[in-house]
């Protein structure tokens, strides 16, 4: 006896509502679409610069501001700070207010042998994104050792005395240009926009005293020539002016004088020509004008004297009384001597 066993029927799958295979198909093409299109535009910034690839290549670049490319993989963006100037601590570290020194660094050896710390500060930005991205392959270590490799050939050739005191400003100048040399030889795309030394003095200790003591005393001596030489522009043009004074009121009075005494000599042959000509008039008026100089408050009481008779003229009455009664009194006097 057989028993009847019934085949299971094959399930169908679920059916689909009417039209949402094609809202999910729709769907999926806006979300490629718009997944897609997010990345064809990006923003730079101010301090940025843009560089535009294509399949790869370099193929041009874009300022700060909203800039629009193919999707990827045809066009990518690379962005960099070119308008940014950034810094770089040659001999040190510094976050903040913590510097911690790097001896490494900083030690080298001068042109005399001995052992010297420098310690700098470079100033750098982007010049050409294409030579930044593709000639070096890391910038900033390139742009590190280079500045390590030009300080050491500076101070290598320079003496630990001159390097410490008066040297300073020229080797920083050398190391500005070597530096700057060699970024344009490599093509590297950096421009150094300056270089600063903190420090350059023997290491710490004893020699470090002494030769703080050396520099101090240099300083010293610069500022007391610095001093007398001020001193001495400000005294000299004074000194100069003072005496082309003096000279020229000395010449002044020389002239005055002359043209004085040429006055005196034209008025002494002008009188003279009348005394020539008139002696007795001359000499009276002479004598007149004389005594109105020497006294030029007297007043004069002139009388004919003529006899032996001695004449009495009261003066202290004349005096007081004026013109009229010096007149009285002299027509009282009758012929007389001249008195005061």
């Amino acid at each position: 006896m057989y028993e009847s066993m019934e085949r299971p029927q094959p399930s169908k799958p679920p059916q689909l509502p009417p039209g949402l295979m094609k809202k999910i198909v729709i769907g999926v093409i806006v979300a490629v679409v718009l997944g897609i299109g997010s990345t064809m535009f990006y923003t730079v910034q101010e301090q940025e610069k843009a560089a535009i690839l294509t399949f790869g290549k370099y193929t041009g670049e874009s300022e700060a501001g909203l800039g629009f490319k193919w999707p990827y993989p045809i066009q990518r963006v690379i962005k960099v700070p070119a308008n940014l100037t950034q810094r770089i601590y040659i001999g040190y570290r510094q976050e903040g207010d913590t510097v911690t020194p790097v001896d490494e660094e900083a030690l080298m050896i001068t042109g005399d042998e001995n052992i010297v710390s420098a310690d700098a500060v470079v100033q750098w930005k982007i010049s050409n994104i294409r030579d930044y991205l593709y000639n070096i392959e890391d910038p900033e270590t390139f742009l590190r050792n280079s500045a390590i490799s030009s300080i050491r050939s500076i101070i290598g050739s320079s003496k630990l005395d001159y390097a410490i005191t008066d040297g300073k400003t020229e080797i920083q100048s050398k190391v500005y240009a070597k530096l700057l040399e060699l970024h344009q030889k490599y093509e590297t795309g950096i421009h150094i926009v300056d270089i600063k030394f903190q420090d350059i003095e023997p290491p710490s200790g004893q020699v470090e005293e002494a030769f703080r003591e050396v520099t101090n005393a240099r300083e010293e001596k610069n500022t007391k020539i610095n001093n007398a030489a001020k001193y001495e522009n400000d005294r000299i043009p004074k000194a100069r002016g003072e005496a082309q004074a003096l000279i020229e009121n000395a010449e002044a009075q020389k002239k005055s004088r002359i043209l004085n005494a040429q006055g005196d000599v034209a008025k002494f042959n002008a009188i003279q020509s009348q005394y020539a000509a008139n002696k007795s008039v001359t000499e009276s008026r002479l004598i007149l004008e004389t005594l109105e100089k020497i006294l030029p408050n007297a007043k004069l009481f002139i009388s004919e004297s003529s006899g032996e008779t001695v004449k009495y003229l009261p003066i202290n009455e004349l005096l007081r009384g004026g013109t009229g009664a010096a007149a009285a009194g002299a027509n009282n006097a009758g012929q007389g001597g001249a008195s005061k």
